[in-house]
Order: structure tokens, then C-alpha cells, then sequence
């Protein structure tokens, strides 16, 4: 029903209000602004490099070439697109939900979830408090947002985003991969990196939720049209595409059918608009978000046929092999720097790689205890008033620290930096 969580809305009247707007450090005043603290945020995220270089950011297919398959940058402005169609309909505040969804992907690692996977194994899992956490995106773009990325004050200053709490909270809490039903937020603002696994805990928000399930419908749809540009799906599989459309929505309702798909084609775009009207009809502050039976399962069914038609294509799992030479390439040559970082000497650890001798000093400056031998002074010069969040005298940090700079590549940046270990 139109505007049915209107009274759940994330706004001046929501007893969430007070925590849902908090920022770690009060943000600095314009004296003229006339955006919400929400607004803000999607500007700031908006502006930060981390989403830029979603761009050139694996979704499905790597380092793609065709400019109509879709990137890392396209898939957050589809979960946008669909979450504020929903939110706007049921009532709840588009521009919370706006700014976690152009957010939700900025820690996401090079190689889509290949890569993902990658930088977990090259992370050592040991036991002890003091052991790496393990890699997974939805934390890592909370961290990249409270750490890592910056955007310059009104004084020149670059410091951290320093986003609201509901925004934070939405980014970690985005997972939409696991399939549910009933979705509602949680009551309590708790400490979000006491989440330890996608997933676990529900977002804090209705907007929160709502991304979450945006998230799915948006891949879902999406990935197949792409799977389609690389002749990844054969006669068979468009069979079989086709069947389950058939057998789930193909029946009527009111008298119209609700598969609008005929021949080969299956169309994703109308897909995606009857699941997005089917969740919009079903859902309520009391039964949470929802899908009707009929359609849940269609979303299982899809999703198990993107898993063993697109995301196991032989093609893919190819890839997946020169993507975990390249990003281990990488991680070894630089987690054998350490000694020089202690010493301030990654230069000349690096000579022959200038590029990425270049980025990963930068990085070390701005975020760990690391001083130029050459240049003491150049976090101060450079205007850098950004943490210290790694030790590069110690091996876990130094670890974290290398794993962190190195989810921060496009595919095609991590490419370049191979070629450049590997040329002679």
C-alpha cells in the first residue's frame, strides 16, 4: 500500500533519530547549507576517489571492454534506482536511502567478488584477539568510509567522510545475498564493527532494509543481460531461463499475465519492475519486507540459475585464475617491503616498479607510522590530517595494511601494476 511505512520513515519524528544522524566528530558548518545531514553524506560520498574508481570495477565480467556491460559504478546506481522507486512508494526518506546505496560498494575489491575472495585467502587466519579480521566488502567499505577515504576541508585539509551512523550502517549491513523474508530493521545502535560476518545483523533503518533488498533484485536482473552481450547463456539455458519464468509467474493475476517474456528474451528490465511492484504490494511495517510466495520463489530459482549458468561459466573460472595470480603477485611484493617501510625506504625497495612504488608510499603516508626517509614532513605537507590506522612495525598490521591498499584497485590498475612486476 502507498505510503504504508510513512510512520517508519527515518526522520525528525522517529525516536532512531538522534543515533541515526550521529557523526563520530561534528561535521564543519557552511553557514549556508541547505542540504539534510543525509544529503550530505551522498555528497560526500559521491565526491570520494573509492567511488570513482567503481567505474572501473568488476560486477560480473572483468576488466570489461564492451562499455554496455556493466561496472561496479552501474550496479550502485541500479540498487539506487530500484530502492528509491520502493521508498518513494512506501513513504520512507529518499535521501538516506540514496546516499547507502551509491555508498554500499565503495570497499569492494578489484575482481568483483574473485577478488573478494582472493584477499580473504592471502589474509592468514590465526588464532587470538589480535588476529586479521577476515575480508569481507560490506565491512570493508565501513572502513574505507571511516578511514580510509577523504575529501578536503574548507581550509585544505584532507580528513576522513565521517558519515552519519545510519549511512555507516547501511554500508555493512547491505548484504543481499542471503535470501529473506520478512526483513525488518533492529532497534539497538550498536558498535558496527561488532558485526563479524555478512549478513548477521539487519540494518538499523527501513532505508537500511530497503537497499539490502534492492541489492538482489538489481544483480539479478542486471547480470543476466550482461551474460548475454558475452554469449555466456547457450539455447539451453535460455530454455531453462525461460521455464522458470514460465512456471513461477507465468499464471495470471487480476487477468494479466505477469511474465512479459516471449522467444529467446526474457526481459530483465520488466522483471525487475514486477518484483519491485510485488515487494512495494506485500510489504508492511508489521509482516516487514516481503515478497509473495510466488515470487520468492522465483528469486531463489533465478539466483540458483545465475550461480550455476553465469557466475561457474567456464569462461569466468578462467578469469579466476589470472585474477588471483595477479592481486597474489602484487600482495607479495608488497608485503616483502616491510623491513624498508620500518626504515622509510620503500623507494628503493621499488625502483623498478614506479607506479606502484609511487601509490603504495602515498598510501603508507597517509595512514600508518611510515616517515620518508627523504621527506619527513610530507603528511604534513601534503596536507594529510588522516589517521594513523596501521603499524608497519608490526606484521598483522602491516598485513591489514597491504590487503586494505590493495582492495582499494580497479581491475585495471591492478592489471598495470602486474605487468609492471612481471615486464623486464
Amino acid at each position: 500500500m502507498k505510503d504504508a511505512f510513512i510512520n517508519e520513515r527515518t526522520d525528525e519524528l522517529n525516536h532512531k533519530w538522534s543515533d541515526a544522524i550521529k557523526r563520530e566528530i561534528p561535521i564543519y558548518s557552511r553557514g549556508n547549507s541547505i542540504r539534510s545531514d543525509f544529503d550530505r553524506d551522498y555528497t560526500r560520498l559521491i565526491h570520494c576517489q573509492a567511488y570513482s574508481r567503481l567505474k572501473h570495477k568488476t560486477q560480473v565480467f572483468y576488466a570489461p571492454k564492451n562499455d554496455h556491460v556493466c561496472t561496479r559504478m552501474e550496479h550502485v546506481q541500479h540498487v539506487a534506482s530500484v530502492a528509491e522507486t520502493i521508498v518513494k512508494y512506501l513513504g520512507l526518506n529518499v535521501e538516506l536511502t540514496r546516499a547507502i546505496a551509491i555508498g554500499h560498494d565503495i570497499g569492494h575489491a578489484p575482481f568483483g567478488h574473485t577478488g573478494e575472495d582472493i584477499l580473504n585467502s592471502l589474509m592468514a587466519q590465526k588464532e587470538g584477539a589480535n588476529a586479521p579480521k577476515k575480508f569481507w566488502h560490506e565491512r570493508n567499505s565501513l572502513f574505507f568510509a571511516d578511514y580510509i577515504e577523504t575529501l578536503s576541508d574548507p581550509d585544505g585539509y584532507e580528513k576522513t567522510l565521517n558519515l552519519t551512523y545510519a549511512v555507516r550502517d547501511g554500508l555493512i549491513c547491505h548484504c543481499g545475498e542471503i535470501d529473506q523474508q520478512g526483513i525488518r530493521p533492529r532497534e539497538e545502535a550498536m558498535n558496527l564493527y561488532d558485526i563479524k560476518r555478512p549478513g548477521l545483523v539487519q540494518p538499523f533503518t527501513w532505508e537500511g532494509c530497503v537497499v539490502k533488498v534492492s541489492d538482489k533484485i538489481a544483480f539479478l536482473g542486471r547480470d543476466i543481460e550482461d551474460a548475454r552481450r558475452y554469449h555466456i547463456l547457450d539455447m539451453g539455458c535460455y530454455r531453462q531461463l525461460r521455464q522458470i519464468v514460465g512456471e513461477t509467474l507465468g499464471m495470471t493475476k487480476n487477468g494479466q499475465t505477469l511474465s512479459h517474456s516471449s522467444g529467446k528474451a526474457v526481459n530483465t528490465t520488466v522483471l525487475i519492475n514486477d518484483m519491485i511492484v510485488d515487494m512495494c504490494e506485500q510489504s508492511t511495517p508489521e509482516t516487514g519486507l516481503c515478497f509473495s510466495e510466488q515470487y520468492f520463489k522465483f528469486i531463489r530459482e533465478l539466483k540458483e540459475f545465475s550461480y550455476s549458468k553465469i557466475y561457474n561459466h567456464w569462461r569466468l573460472l578462467e578469469f579466476k585464475s589470472y585474477a588471483q595470480l595477479v592481486l597474489s603477485t602484487i600482495y607479495r611484493l608488497l608485503i616483502n617491503t616491510q623491513n624498508f617501510a620500518r626504515n622509510g625506504r620503500i623507494p628503493q625497495s621499488m625502483k623498478y616498479y614506479e607506479s606502484l612504488s609511487r601509490t603504495f608510499e602515498d598510501w603508507l603516508i597517509r595512514y600508518t607510522n611510515y616517515v620518508p626517509k627523504d621527506a619527513p614532513d610530507k603528511k604534513k605537507i601534503m596536507r594529510y590530517q588522516t589517521p594513523v590506522v596501521f603499524d608497519v612495525n608490526d606484521f598483522t598490521s602491516y598485513q591489514k595494511c597491504v590487503i586494505e591498499y590493495i582492495s582499494g584497485m580497479t581491475d585495471s590498475y591492478a592489471i598495470q601494476c602486474y605487468e609492471e612486476i612481471i615486464s623486464f
